[in-house]
C-alpha cells in the first residue's frame, strides 16, 4: 500500500498497512522519497509502515535553489515529526549519507523507539575540512569568496561552514545501528567508530562496499542488515 500527499508544502510517501508503529525515511544527496520502496518492502511486512519525504532540491522539488542545508531541512525535519507523532505512538528512523546528518540536528532531543544509519554523515566539520583539503581551499579564503565550487561537484560555502561550527552534535541517545563501508570514498573510519563509541551504537563494517549501496552484492547485503535491525531493534 502506497499513498502520496504532502505536509504543508513537503512531498511525502506512506507505504505499508495501517499501523501505530511507523518509521521514518530521510534520503541522502541525490535521492528521494520513493526511494523508501526497497526499505519499506522489507519494514511493512514485520507491521510496520514507512514515511518518505522529498528533501529540498530533490524529487518533485528540483527546482527549488539554495535549501539543501541544515537551516532549511531541520525545521522541515521537526515538521514532519510533529506530524507524526499525532498519529504513530511507536516511531524510528532510518536515514542516508547527509540524510543522518540533518537527523541528528533535528532529533537530538527525541525519544525514538530506534534508528539505522547507513553509510551515515556523521562529523560534518570533518567532511568540510577534508573537502577544503581536496579542493586545496583555506577557511581564510573561504571567508573572503563565501562559496567556492569545487571540481567534485560540491559547494564549499562559509554560511555552512561557520553554521557546522556554531551546532555541533553532541548528544545523541536514539538505540541506533550503523552500516559502514571500508571503501566509502566520504566518511572516514575513524570518524564512525568515534561516534559509535561516543553514543554506544551497533557497528556493521563492509569490507567491500562503497558510500552508495547500488551493486546487487551490496544491496543483498544492506538488505540482510535491514532484517537483522528490524528484529533486534524494531
Amino acid at each position: 500500500m502506497r499513498k502520496k500527499f504532502y505536509i504543508g508544502n513537503i512531498p511525502a510517501i506512506l507505504w505499508g498497512n495501517p499501523s501505530e508503529k511507523i518509521c521514518i525515511f530521510i534520503h541522502g544527496q541525490g535521492g528521494n522519497k520513493e526511494e523508501a520502496e526497497f526499505f519499506s518492502r522489507i519494514v511493512c511486512k514485520f507491521g510496520w509502515q514507512v514515511i518518505s519525504i522529498d528533501l529540498p532540491e530533490h524529487g518533485e522539488r528540483t527546482n527549488e535553489k539554495d535549501m539543501f542545508n541544515p537551516w532549511c531541512i531541520v525545521p522541515e525535519l521537526e515538521t514532519l515529526l510533529a506530524f507524526i507523532k499525532e498519529k504513530w505512538s511507536e516511531i524510528s528512523l532510518y536515514a542516508n549519507s547527509i540524510g543522518a546528518y540533518f537527523s541528528l540536528l533535528a532529533y537530538k532531543y527525541e525519544n525514538l523507539n530506534s534508528c539505522m544509519f547507513v553509510s551515515p554523515v556523521l562529523d560534518m566539520k570533518q567532511l568540510i575540512l577534508d573537502m577544503m583539503l581536496w579542493a586545496n581551499v583555506t577557511p581564510i579564503e573561504l571567508e573572503k569568496k563565501q562559496t567556492i565550487d569545487t571540481n567534485f561537484g560540491q559547494r564549499l560555502s562559509w554560511k555552512y561552514w561557520t553554521y557546522v561550527l556554531d551546532n555541533p552534535i553532541e548528544r545523541w541517545f536514539i538505540p541506533t545501528e550503523i552500516l559502514y563501508s571500508v571503501k566509502d570514498e566520504l566518511i572516514r573510519l575513524e570518524t564512525v567508530e568515534n561516534f559509535s563509541h561516543k553514543f554506544n551504537c551497533g557497528l556493521t563494517i563492509l569490507s567491500d562496499g562503497e558510500h552508495w549501496f547500488h551493486t546487487e552484492e551490496q544491496l543483498r547485503y544492506l538488505r540482510k542488515w535491514i532484517l537483522k535491525n528490524i528484529v533486534k531493534r524494531f
